[in-house]
């Protein structure tokens, strides 16, 4: 069953990556690591959740596969996970020799500890193309090292109520574009009084997610605030049409989507490929009544997906044991194998791009109809678009949010909002207003 990585933010965490832009005690930016290290003795890995499980599970079977090795998996928790990791980063101490990190997070951890972390490229032998690259994006630094390896992706496509498309004659596989979603969501809510989505607008909803489906975000790969963008401003648009089309279920975090799902709110439900498992495991009398296509594009030929979680293993400069630990990273996430072996046993979607040819993927699913979806979401997985936090992203979340909330709920001018909201940022943040 697959399982959000993307959870809500420990505030003691998020003071200090945002406190201390410039920070990162480390002096020294690791060991150089090789491919094919002789490695022995232990290390400590730090983990949550199903993450963990998978992980002590690979730490036995490597293990036995290099006689003279420990790893030691050590669930620490989510809620505490970023606060320890945070103070140990700044103190230049108390690490383990593998770190869990969330993609949405590593960026500003990137940025504020530019030595905190081990170059893992050379362990790949610089094979970044086999990964999502969005994650390697996202992994990387400004001189192109490899700070961490992808993990899991959280691929969005379209969950689509098939079942309301019939009702209303429309095939929703011939809708290849939000305007034309829209037209079709206008046909659903007069025949059947159905929603088109339900979402959560006063996180910022899913704005973020339509700004990366267009390889944009609130900052641009330089660094600057992208907010006054034309697709920034066709996203947000969208989505206040479709609120005032009456077609937007606002609902109150993550219990109240999965309520709206089961209770049938909606005729669709722009997601990551982790709601799999939440409709399979909360809703399973629903099965047969869903399907899962691509996001509709904004203009023909546009883009189709975008990215909603996951996560990524680290080898921090602190490891006492870098060789075994970075022998540990390759081993869990650049093979096939334990690739395939995490999605079967703990539902973790690879990132590694060489997993995706194995025929679990091609596997119909039942619940969808016998649908393949997972084929489906690994033929997207290569071609999501970069995403472009920084370490002023948690500091720009709620100021985005307030506007995607004036624009949507209370019929601000889009563009209006958008461009108050990037002042905002530039005066909370120092940075400069993309032009």
């Amino acid at each position: 069953m697959f399982k959000p990585m993307k959870l809500a933010a420990p505030a003691i965490a998020l003071a200090l990556l945002t406190g201390c832009a410039g920070g990162g005690i480390p002096a020294q930016s690791g060991a150089t690591l090789t491919p094919d290290a002789q490695v022995s003795g232990e290390i400590t890995v730090w983990s949550w959740d199903v993450a963990a499980t998978a992980l002590k599970r690979l730490a036995t079977s490597y293990s036995a596969e290099h006689p003279g090795t420990t790893v030691k998996v050590v669930d620490i928790g989510y809620d505490n996970a970023y606060d320890k990791m945070s103070v140990s980063l700044q103190a230049n101490s108390g690490l383990p020799d593998v770190v869990t990190v969330e993609t949405d997070r590593m960026p500003a951890y990137v940025t504020q500890f530019p030595k905190g972390f081990t170059d893992l490229a050379p362990l790949i032998d610089n094979a970044t193309k086999d990964f999502d690259p969005s994650k390697i994006a996202a992994s990387s630094d400004k001189d192109g090292r490899l700070l961490s390896l992808p993990w899991d992706s959280g691929t969005v496509g379209l969950f689509v109520r098939t079942d309301y498309f019939a009702e209303v004659g429309i095939d929703p596989a011939s809708i290849k574009t939000w305007d034309e979603l829209v037209t079709a969501g206008e046909a659903i809510k007069k025949k059947t009084g159905h929603t088109l989505i339900s979402t959560d607008l006063s996180g910022g909803g899913i704005f973020s997610m339509l700004l990366q489906q267009q390889g944009k975000g609130t900052f641009n790969a330089a660094g600057d605030i992208d907010l006054n963008s034309p697709e920034a401003v066709q996203a947000l648009t969208l989505m206040k049409t479709m609120n005032e089309k009456g077609l937007l279920h606002n609902v109150k975090g993550w219990d109240g989507q999965v309520t709206a799902a089961k209770d049938g709110k909606s005729a669709t439900n722009p997601e990551a490929v982790w709601w799999i498992g939440t409709l399979t495991g909360e809703a399973p009398e629903l099965s047969g009544k869903y399907g899962v296509q691509p996001l509709p594009a904004f203009t023909d030929g546009g883009g189709t997906t975008s990215n909603n979680g996951g996560s990524t293993l680290a080898v921090p400069t602190q490891a006492k044991n870098p060789e075994l630990a970075g022998s540990f990273v390759k081993y869990v996430l650049a093979n096939k194998d334990n690739q395939v072996s995490m999605m079967k046993d703990e539902g973790l979607f690879p990132s590694y791009l060489p997993a995706f040819t194995d025929p679990l993927f091609a596997e119909p699913q039942k619940y969808f109809g016998g649908q393949k979806v997972y084929q489906l979401f690994a033929e997207q997985t290569a071609k999501i678009p970069a995403g472009t936090t920084n370490s002023d992203s948690a500091k720009a979340g709620d100021i985005v949010a307030n506007a995607v909330v004036s624009a949507v709920l209370n019929g601000a001018d889009p563009e209006t909002e958008l461009k108050s909201a990037a002042e905002q940022i530039a005066t909370a943040t120092g940075r400069k207003i993309a032009q």
